[in-house]
């Protein structure tokens, strides 16, 4: 990911192997990291069983938030793709019965946002 990516704040995929060792601590029995993706300091974590939203907070960023999201309850999904002037993706989630979406990241062409729903279909379908 480049600084001017990370400065806008487009997300770049992450090895699971990376992720693994990073969030390792997390995960229960038998479940697995199946992708992720950073946004500056913030990582997505799509695991077989569940979303997790990891969100650095503070100027340090030691102060870390670990939120967890059953893939039952997300209720829908949007991908927005990127055009020829707009060079960024956007996913959009909503949880619930939300009228807005919960959860909204831009991407940069580096990620896959096809791959990206697919994960996320597979896990709701």
């Amino acid at each position: 990911m480049g600084i001017l990516d990370a400065i806008l704040g487009n997300a770049g995929v992450v090895s699971s192997q990376e992720l693994t060792s990073e969030y390792g601590t997390l995960l229960t029995d038998g479940e697995i990291i199946e992708v992720g993706f950073r946004v500056i300091r913030d990582t997505f974590v799509f695991t077989n069983k569940r979303l997790i939203l990891v969100d650095k907070q503070g100027i340090t960023g030691k102060k870390t938030e670990y939120k967890s999201i059953l893939y039952k309850s997300i209720s829908r999904f949007s991908i927005e793709t990127a055009g020829t002037f707009d060079m960024d993706a956007e996913l959009k989630i909503w949880i619930s019965s939300e009228t807005i979406p919960s959860i909204t990241k831009t991407f940069n062409k580096k990620v896959n946002i096809y791959d990206l729903q697919k994960v996320l279909a597979n896990h709701l379908l």
